[in-house]
């Protein structure tokens, strides 16, 4: 379990970080749907494959659905915050930083047996965790993924060297 909290947690901060570099590139809408569609049609995918093999417990909200909605969020938010500016304007720093923990933290105080189905679910406001071989919700994730998109806009206010040249020769083959 906390290999896979370990794992789900990079893989979400690097999308958002990923979309923070994205914006500040000035990535237009129609590239970002291009993409978009990709993660959501692998997710779909996920979904029609896992469901001859664990009929009862097939993914229908697992890590890619989660990041398909989370990034349609986060996009929203990021054409109005651009990550530069996020990272040298203490103020909206701060209040993204809110949001994010806001995200994390709202599955702990609210749930509802409303959203214990599997159209309810993706919410994470649950008030048992579903049969599924793969889980990811809304929230407490999207706390995460906006962290990551709040990481990335420090380094690109404040180092923006880190994201520009070479890959350096070390990590070149990751």
């Amino acid at each position: 379990t906390q290999q896979r909290f370990c794992i789900v947690s990079m893989f979400l901060l690097g999308a958002g970080a990923s979309q923070a570099v994205a914006v500040d590139a000035g990535q237009t809408w129609r590239r970002f749907w291009r993409r978009w569609a990709q993660i959501a049609g692998c997710a779909l995918l996920v979904s029609l494959a896992t469901i001859p093999m664990f009929p009862k417990s097939w993914i229908s909200f697992g890590v890619l659905h989660g990041m398909a909605v989370m990034l349609v969020v986060l996009r929203a938010l990021g054409t109005r915050l651009a990550p530069a500016r996020v990272g040298r304007s203490p103020l909206a720093f701060g209040a993204l930083a809110l949001v994010a923990a806001a995200a994390w933290l709202l599955p702990h105080y609210v749930s509802d047996p409303i959203f214990d189905d599997r159209f309810g679910n993706w919410t994470g406001l649950v008030t048992k965790l579903p049969f599924t071989e793969d889980y990811v919700p809304v929230f407490p994730w999207f706390g995460m993924m906006l962290s990551g998109y709040l990481a990335a806009s420090l380094l690109l206010a404040h180092a923006r060297p880190a994201f520009t040249g070479a890959v350096p020769s070390g990590v070149r083959s990751l």
